[in-house]
């Protein structure tokens, strides 16, 4: 698979996103299945594996990573985030984000860094953790004092690379002038475009980013019809409008057919298109999905695809908003 670069670290050109692979998520899913679409991704080239310590309950994902990737752990970049699983007895800083299960609350206090690592050290069954976000930045906490406790963990040893999470330009900027930010990780597919500050302040420091949710949740591959209870992607609001949104989205499924190719591998060879140092992380339960998905990277789109596509999405005017934290 082709390379890319995120700061100093190299990936292959596209990872994989493994909060699917915990039940609750995308409804339920046993670890067997898990296990079996991590092995198949990298036996197709994936490098990159992205993970939290709030996916899941009480650290599952970590250690369903970690199993899967131990007898390949000196080949791939594993990627965790924290913040989320505040310890019993610590308050939680609430930022205004409210899912169907409560609100969202992380506590960034630089105090609980280095615990927050060692249990995702233990989780994952690794000595190291190879890029190391703060999941979502603290509003009550300066992100300089999260990255001070995060850059005493790489000259530790515990962590290779910093990474910053749904953050803005402002914050990629204040963290680097404490240490190198490697990665900044935020929503981008074709429903959903970062802000262009964010993207160059990314150039400016020299980071890659890291496309989360690069298929829509599921949608930008053409073949959501429904989704069931337990499913996160109740709380996505254009998902409340699902068939009106696929009926928009069908002149780009037609680009797709028209190429011989999926409508994710479209997606996905089309955000590789957008910026040389963007990496997506799909997800996804399914092996043979896994597989078509990372071929996308060596799909190549020239000028006049790339601006048919751009013209389709722009008369699509999806319903909704495709930000799974809402507007902010």
């Amino acid at each position: 698979m082709p390379t890319r670069t995120l700061g100093s670290l190299t990936t292959s050109a596209l990872g994989v996103g493994a909060m699917v692979l915990s039940p609750g998520m995308y409804g339920e899913i046993d670890d067997e299945r898990g296990e079996a679409a991590l092995r198949a991704a990298v036996d197709s080239g994936a490098t990159l594996v992205d993970t939290s310590d709030g996916y899941g309950t009480d650290g599952h994902n970590e250690r369903l990573v970690g199993r899967a990737l131990a007898p390949v752990r000196d080949d791939v970049v594993i990627a965790t985030k924290f913040g989320f699983r505040v310890p019993d007895g610590e308050p939680a800083h609430r930022f205004g984000v409210s899912m169907e299960f409560g609100e969202l609350a992380v506590n960034n206090d630089p105090r609980l860094v280095r615990g927050y690592a060692e249990q995702s050290l233990r989780e994952l069954g690794t000595d190291r953790i190879d890029l190391y976000y703060p999941h979502f930045p603290d509003p009550e906490v300066p992100v300089e004092d999260t990255v001070g406790a995060v850059a005493e963990l790489v000259e530790a040893g515990l962590v290779r690379h910093l990474g910053l999470s749904n953050v803005d330009a402002a914050l990629v900027r204040r963290a680097h002038a404490v240490h190198p930010v490697s990665a900044v990780q935020t929503q981008w597919a074709m429903w959903h475009r970062p802000d262009p500050d964010l993207v160059a302040a990314c150039d400016e420091i020299g980071a890659g980013l890291v496309a989360w949710s690069p298929l829509g949740s599921g949608f930008l591959t053409g073949a959501v019809a429904g989704i069931g209870e337990g499913d996160f992607r109740q709380n996505l609001e254009r998902f409340s409008h699902l068939q009106e949104n696929n009926d928009r989205y069908a002149p780009v499924r037609a680009i797709a057919e028209d190429l011989g190719i999926s409508p994710a591998q479209l997606a996905l060879a089309w955000l590789l298109a957008q910026h040389p140092h963007v990496v997506p992380i799909p997800g996804s339960r399914t092996p043979a999905h896994i597989v078509e998905n990372l071929d996308a990277a060596r799909v190549v789109l020239d000028g006049p695809t790339l601006a048919r596509i751009d013209e389709a999405l722009a008369s699509a005017g999806f319903r909704g908003t495709a930000d799974v934290f809402g507007e902010r």
